[in-house]
């Protein structure tokens, strides 16, 4: 099927490939100029009102393994914005908490660059590099044209030329447009796709009026109904239908202000569950064979303020 991307549908950076001893060298020095761009672009071209940078510490726990710290993998996300004349830049870095290896220390790091065009037209455009594997660049491009309500967004890889002889490539591997239109207060959008090494197109279209919401996912080989369902100011409800039969249902409940619990049942496969509580984010995966809930994958994100 071709290189497995970082697509909607896939979900997952690149495969993490083992960089040559050379660029190991490389990533101390790497890292330095990383924290010292940061520095002097914050001197320089800050934005007043805008919010300084901020750690963000996941954990997550896999396979149900909670006895001991052998279960978790922590990792440390931390990112900042700058302002370049009418740029906004926003950069960060993925570091692993627990490694001991200086050179396995930093896992990506990313850049987006943004800008509005007349009040109307905003572009951007983000770079995505997998750092235990720096041949490759996963791009991405966004477009809007707010007057027209209509949205664009295009994926890809790109690869750095190397030594004689060896010349860099890329590929897209996914667009999406989406189009908008008002009805008597209510809302509807399309939004073709395709995936290009799937070879796989599909369209959503979404029906929006006030409590009920309508989506149909089309494509050649499937197609999908979901219908949410709001109850009150705390409850909606979600059951999805696809044409093999296969049906799930979620429940989004509010626990307050800044709190809510997703729980999505998959019958014969998972149940899923998200908990949000202020800078507290945590999510659960139970795999499900018939009645039995066996090897729970836990993830558990915070904010943390250094």
């Amino acid at each position: 099927m071709g290189r497995k991307m970082n697509t909607p549908d896939a979900g997952t950076p690149f495969p993490a490939v083992k960089a040559p001893p050379n660029e190991m060298k490389l990533l101390p020095p790497l890292l330095v100029s990383i924290l010292s761009f940061s520095q002097t672009t914050s001197a320089i071209s800050p934005r007043p009102g805008a919010s300084a940078s901020r750690p963000q510490l996941s954990i997550t726990i896999r396979d149900g393994n909670f006895t001991d710290l052998d279960g978790l993998e922590p990792t440390i996300t931390w990112e900042n914005t700058a302002f370049v004349n009418d740029v906004n830049i926003r950069y960060g870095i993925d570091l692993s908490a627990r490694t001991t290896n200086l050179s396995s220390l930093p896992r990506r790091i990313w850049g987006r660059a943004s800008r509005i065009f007349s009040d109307r037209f905003a572009v951007s455009a983000r770079l995505d590099m997998d750092v235990q594997s720096m041949d490759t660049i996963d791009f991405e491009l966004d477009g809007e044209d707010n007057e027209n309500d209509l949205k664009m967004r295009v994926l890809g890889w790109a690869t750095a030329a190397r030594g004689m002889g060896m010349k860099g490539g890329g590929r897209l591997t996914f667009m999406e447009f989406t189009k908008g239109f008002d009805n008597d207060g209510n809302r509807i959008t399309v939004n073709p796709r395709y995936y290009v090494n799937q070879r796989r197109g599909e369209v959503v279209l979404t029906y929006d009026a006030d409590d009920t919401v309508v989506q149909v996912t089309a494509s050649e080989d499937d197609q999908v109904v979901t219908i949410s369902q709001k109850l009150n100011d705390e409850n909606m409800i979600s059951p999805t239908l696809s044409r093999d039969g296969s049906l799930s249902l979620a429940w989004d409940r509010k626990l307050g202000d800044d709190s809510s619990v997703r729980t999505t049942l998959n019958p014969n496969r998972s149940v899923e569950v998200e908990w949000r509580d202020a800078a507290w984010t945590a999510n659960v995966n139970f795999p499900m064979d018939h009645s039995d809930l066996t090897g729970a994958t836990v993830h558990i994100k915070r904010d943390v303020k250094f």
